[in-house]
């Protein structure tokens, strides 16, 4: 998952993609957090392990992003995923079911699919206008003028957190178990 963790926010980066890739992205951090919490839930047996999980991948992502910044991108453009509330939500189903393996797959599973991309849109809002960063930082690959600019007209009404939180509901469960 190294790959997958480092490149889990970079969906601002494809503007013309970003609503697209964020639902992608949505279901790969779902698939990460879930599966990997809920293995050291259940070895460990205690509650609080999920949380320390998503303490842990928050920094490693904060260090990975950082290579961003060192390439000169602003620091209010480099999104990293929010982890922790999704992995709480996981520590308190474990805790609240007693315990309960399936109850935590069950439960658990369609909580991280659902928050995850809710608190994941928090980055799409606070990071600056991908457009517009876009012209001042244009990738490599792309030269400027060729940079796609689409209308942003009506942006939630097919709305990725939505489809995100859906899709995430769904194949959270499946992840978990």
């Amino acid at each position: 998952p190294t790959l997958l963790t480092i490149n889990a926010g970079d969906y601002i980066f494809y503007t013309d993609w970003a609503w697209t890739s964020f639902t992608v992205f949505s279901i790969s951090q779902t698939l990460m957090l879930a599966v990997g919490a809920t293995y050291y839930l259940t070895f460990t047996g205690v509650p609080g392990t999920a949380t320390y999980y998503g303490l842990i991948m928050t920094v490693y992502t904060w260090v990975a992003k950082g290579a961003w910044f060192a390439l000169g991108y602003p620091y209010d453009f480099i999104v990293t995923p929010i982890w922790l509330p999704s992995a709480m939500l996981l520590d308190l189903a474990y805790w609240a079911t007693k315990r309960n393996k399936h109850s935590l797959i069950l439960f658990g599973g369609v909580l991280v699919g659902m928050s995850l991309p809710l608190f994941n849109m928090v980055n799409l809002i606070t990071v600056a206008d991908p457009l517009e960063t876009a012209f001042k930082y244009p990738r490599p690959t792309l030269p400027p003028y060729m940079t796609p600019i689409e209308p942003q007209v009506g942006k939630f009404y097919n709305s990725p957190v939505a489809l995100g939180a859906g899709a995430g509901a769904v194949l959270s469960v499946t992840f978990t178990a």
